[in-house]
């Protein structure tokens, strides 16, 4: 049975682990692979390590348990922007399953329980970022009522400039 609790100081080796293999598997022939190569699951923890221990924060953060395994972790809070017409908007920092779980409902259960939280915090927008040679991604944002906006970014990976899009999804 999978069960969802706020992420706590312990839960970070796991989540890290979870983050790595998912950029790793997700943006493999997307992302140069030199930077998936470099990526590693104790610098990614140490950075989180610092950057949980800095308060106050503005994100929530969620962790996906089946049968006390760490499978996966979405993180949440206020928009870091303006978006025209969304009202109050809320933000998905970052959202990751573990790869060997995608398509099990791992993903929708968190989504959901984000999308229930910042419902009760009158939140009427839910914006996030996705990588647009991210197909697989876009099709789950997409079939979750999610619809690219018209935003977008760029995002450089050595000599490799990569697009992202943003998709908004009204709440309530």
């Amino acid at each position: 049975m999978l069960q969802v609790r706020e992420m706590r100081e312990a839960d970070i080796e796991a989540v890290s682990a979870i983050r790595v293999r998912g950029w790793q598997s997700a943006y493999a022939g997307v992302v140069p692979q030199t930077y998936l190569d470099a990526m590693t699951i104790e610098g990614d923890a140490e950075r989180r390590r610092q950057w949980f221990s800095a308060p106050p924060r503005q994100s929530t953060d969620l962790v996906a348990l089946t049968s006390g395994d760490l499978v996966g972790w979405i993180s949440f809070g206020p928009y870091r922007g303006q978006v025209p017409g969304a009202g109050r908007a809320g933000e998905i920092y970052a959202f990751y399953v573990r790869p060997d779980l995608i398509g099990q409902g791992v993903g929708r259960t968190l989504l959901s329980e984000v999308h229930s939280r910042m419902e009760e915090q009158r939140f009427q927008t839910l914006v996030l970022w996705v990588l647009g040679d991210n197909q697989q991604a876009r099709r789950f944002y997409e079939r979750a009522g999610y619809q690219p906006d018209g935003g977008s970014q760029d995002d450089v990976y050595g000599d490799t400039t990569l697009t992202e899009l943003r998709y908004q999804r009204a709440l309530g």
